[in-house]
C-alpha cells in the first residue's frame, strides 16, 4: 500500500552537524589561546557555547545569525570572567568564523539517491520537511538536485514544531496510518511525529547536537524503528506496506 514518507534534510539526507562541530572546535581552540590565565579547556568552552546557543534559539529561532552570535556571546562571557574588554576586531573574526559554516560544501549522506529512487519506484509519495533559513535550505536542495524526488512537496519552516507538522498533514490530507517521519532530531522530528500518530524512522547519529537530545516520552501508535543508515529504510517501508 502506498505510503507518505516525510524526510528531514539536515543530518538525514545531507551532512550538517559535522560542519558546525568543526567550527566549534576551531572556536574552542581560539578561546583557550586567548584566555590562557583562565586555564580553559575545550570541553568547558563548548559547554558554555552550547548553553548560550540553546538559550539563543528561544530568542532568534534558527536564523543564520543565531550561531555566530552564540560564538560572539561566548567570547564576551569569557572576557567578563577575565575582566577584559571585548575586542571589536576579535568579535568580527569570530562572527566570520561562525558564518563560514554556511559556506561549506554540501555533502549527501551515503545511499541518498538509491534510497529515494527505490522508495519512489515502489509508488510511495516522498515529502521533504526541513527547518532553518529558507535560503540556505533551498540552496542545499538545488545543489543536490533533490527537487526531482520531491516535486512541490517541499516544506521549509523556520522552526519545526508539532503544530507545523499538523498543518502540513492537514493540507496534503495524509492518513497517519500510512504516513512516516524520517529524521535525526528527537526534538523536531521524532516527538512531533509521535504526537501526530505517525510511523517514525529515527536516524540516530553519534555526537548529535545537544539541542536535539531529549527523552522520547510519547508512546508510538505505529511503527518505530531506529536506523544508522538510509539503506535500512526501504526494507522497513516495504515490510510494513506489504503487511497492510
Amino acid at each position: 500500500m502506498k505510503q507518505h514518507l516525510f524526510f528531514d534534510l539536515d543530518d538525514t539526507l545531507v551532512h550538517c552537524n559535522k560542519y558546525f562541530q568543526a567550527v566549534l572546535n576551531e572556536f574552542a581552540e581560539r578561546m583557550v589561546f586567548l584566555f590562557p590565565h583562565l586555564a580553559l579547556t575545550r570541553k568547558a568552552v563548548l559547554a558554555k557555547q552550547a548553553e548560550i546557543d540553546i538559550a539563543g534559539i528561544r530568542v532568534l529561532g534558527f536564523k543564520p545569525d543565531h550561531f555566530p552570535q552564540s560564538l560572539v556571546d561566548t567570547y564576551r562571557h569569557f572576557c567578563a570572567v577575565a575582566g577584559v574588554r571585548p575586542s571589536p576586531e576579535e568579535e568580527r573574526e569570530i562572527w566570520r568564523l561562525g558564518m563560514s559554516v554556511f559556506e561549506r560544501e554540501i555533502e549527501p549522506y551515503p545511499h541518498v539517491e538509491e534510497t529515494l529512487e527505490t522508495l519512489s519506484s515502489q509508488g510511495h509519495i516522498l515529502h521533504l520537511y526541513t527547518g532553518g533559513d529558507a535560503r540556505f535550505q533551498r540552496r542545499k536542495i538545488r545543489k543536490l538536485n533533490l527537487g526531482r524526488h520531491f516535486g512541490n512537496r517541499v516544506y521549509v519552516r523556520r522552526h519545526k514544531s508539532e503544530s507545523d507538522l499538523r498543518g502540513i498533514l492537514a493540507a496534503v490530507s495524509c492518513d497517519p496510518s500510512r504516513t512516516w517521519m524520517i529524521g535525526n532530531s528527537v526534538r523536531t522530528d521524532v516527538l512531533p511525529a509521535l504526537a501526530c500518530g505517525l510511523h517514525v524512522v529515527y536516524m540516530k547519529h553519534e555526537g548529535e547536537w545537544s539541542y536535539n537530545v531529549v527523552p522520547i516520552n510519547i508512546k508510538p501508535r505505529g511503527v518505530f524503528e531506529t536506523v544508522r543508515s538510509l539503506a535500512e529504510i526501504p526494507p522497513i517501508i516495504r515490510r510494513h506496506a506489504e503487511s497492510r
